[in-house]
């Protein structure tokens, strides 16, 4: 009898084995290029056939982590296909997902998505495939949820099954640290699930980490992006302080870090965004107190992040009054509204509901963003500035998202009147607010 592990490690090692990404967005993209770039075959499972036409026939890139010029050199050797077909599941051997997993408006976990894919794979995969979640989820999710439909369909996992879970640490535009250069974590539901998946990751990655279960590896994301969440939330706080004090926070989070131990910088912001600080936490949060336990310190973080656009509001108030002005009827110019700084992410951007609550206050809003061509506000379509901008036309220019491509020095030297939320300006000028 054929054993199924040991021909799968051959497969992987002999990079014979077909790889599938489920979900090419700013994790599943960067994952799938790379196993391609490490010499596996690679199918792109994706439902956006907007992305499927960019990649397979304008043969570009639409994430800036990933290179054009090696997507189309991938397609065009056909070492790598991206298609919305999932009967190509059939061929594959290793399945890794990374589909979103967003916090539901009602407070909820949704990880409807991973539960779409788990239902689709019950359909395709032949035995003897390695499956691996990356989406983030709530402790428990790989082995409670995801693994039951696959043993009463005759699965056996260790044997003709195999399933890990390894959180993925993917953070756009962070060229410093690229997918490949970022140590994995692996958690299998067997001896035999993490040995394979350790296996896989050894030839697409630098170094891989081996934890005790899968739901270890689940919860080790978890503590990564509630850490972030609690200490942007400290720094968020500390920078109200700061500004009560009429002390600049800048200079003192940059005097901070001189000390080599002991200390490590966050910096304050008009709130969270992004798929995973405002979610991952609060799906801890909600495992928490379904075991009876009240997450006290998530809470509070969570409260002052996601209150940080009032604050914003609160501040651009008082700072068009000492000029003067009213926020009704003033002219305001948005700079960046990406939830980071060098990506077109805006999903969750705090910058969103900072713009929302200018409108109500009849603001006249314009904003400038090269990497988001337009945005749609309770009903109403804004679009981002194209060519030169005249800073001098608008009564404020709020900095919301520090994208490197503007030009700062410009706007300190035409810009009326500057609220710098993001921390571009360090010193202060005579027309310049910082938070």
């Amino acid at each position: 009898m054929k054993d199924s592990f040991k021909t799968l490690k051959f497969r992987i090692r002999k990079k014979k084995a077909i790889v599938g990404v489920i979900g090419l967005g700013y994790v599943g993209l960067p994952i799938a290029v790379e196993c391609a770039r490490k010499g596996f075959p690679v199918y792109g499972f994706e439902v956006n056939k907007q992305k499927i036409n960019f990649l397979m026939q304008r043969r570009k890139s639409y994430i800036v982590d990933v290179s054009s010029v090696v997507v189309k050199r991938l397609v065009t050797q056909g070492c790598f296909i991206a298609t919305n077909n999932f009967h190509f599941l059939r061929r594959v051997d290793v399945v890794v997902i990374c589909v979103p997993t967003p916090w539901s408006k009602t407070g909820q976990p949704d990880i409807s998505r991973i539960l779409e894919v788990r239902d689709t794979l019950l359909k395709y995969i032949k035995k003897s495939t390695l499956i691996i979640l990356e989406s983030t989820t709530y402790p428990g999710t790989t082995s409670e949820v995801f693994l039951p439909p696959f043993l009463k369909r005759g699965f056996t996992v260790g044997k003709n099954l195999f399933l890990c879970f390894s959180p993925e640490r993917i953070d756009p535009a962070n060229f410093k640290y690229p997918f490949p250069s970022i140590p994995k974590i692996v958690g299998g539901v067997t001896k035999k699930c993490l040995s394979l998946g350790i296996a896989f990751y050894q030839e697409v990655v630098k170094e891989v980490l081996g934890v005790s279960s899968t739901i270890t590896a689940e919860t080790v994301k978890l503590l990564e992006n509630t850490f972030r969440l609690i200490n942007i939330g400290f720094i968020n706080e500390f920078a109200m302080l700061c500004e009560k004090l009429g002390v600049n926070v800048w200079e003192v989070i940059k005097a901070a870090s001189t000390k080599p131990f002991g200390f490590m910088p966050f910096y304050p912001g008009p709130g969270i965004g992004g798929e995973c600080i405002p979610a991952d936490p609060q799906y801890l949060a909600w495992k928490a107190r379904t075991l009876g336990f009240e997450p006290r310190m998530i809470d509070t973080a969570s409260r002052i992040n996601f209150s940080m656009p009032e604050y914003i509001i609160e501040r651009i108030q008082k700072l068009l009054n000492r000029f003067g002005r009213c926020v009704k009827g003033a002219k305001i110019l948005i700079v960046g509204v990406a939830y980071k700084k060098d990506v077109s992410d805006i999903r969750e951007s705090p910058v969103l509901e900072v713009m929302r609550r200018l409108m109500k206050l009849k603001a006249i809003l314009s904003y400038v963003d090269p990497y988001v061509d337009k945005i749609t506000l309770e009903g109403k379509v804004y679009r981002s500035i194209k060519g030169i901008v005249s800073f001098a036309k608008y009564d404020l220019v709020v900095i919301c998202t520090n994208h490197t491509i503007f030009d700062y020095r410009k706007i300190r030297e035409t810009a009326k009147i500057i609220f710098d939320t993001r921390g571009v300006f360090t010193e202060r000028y005579p027309s310049v607010e910082i938070l």
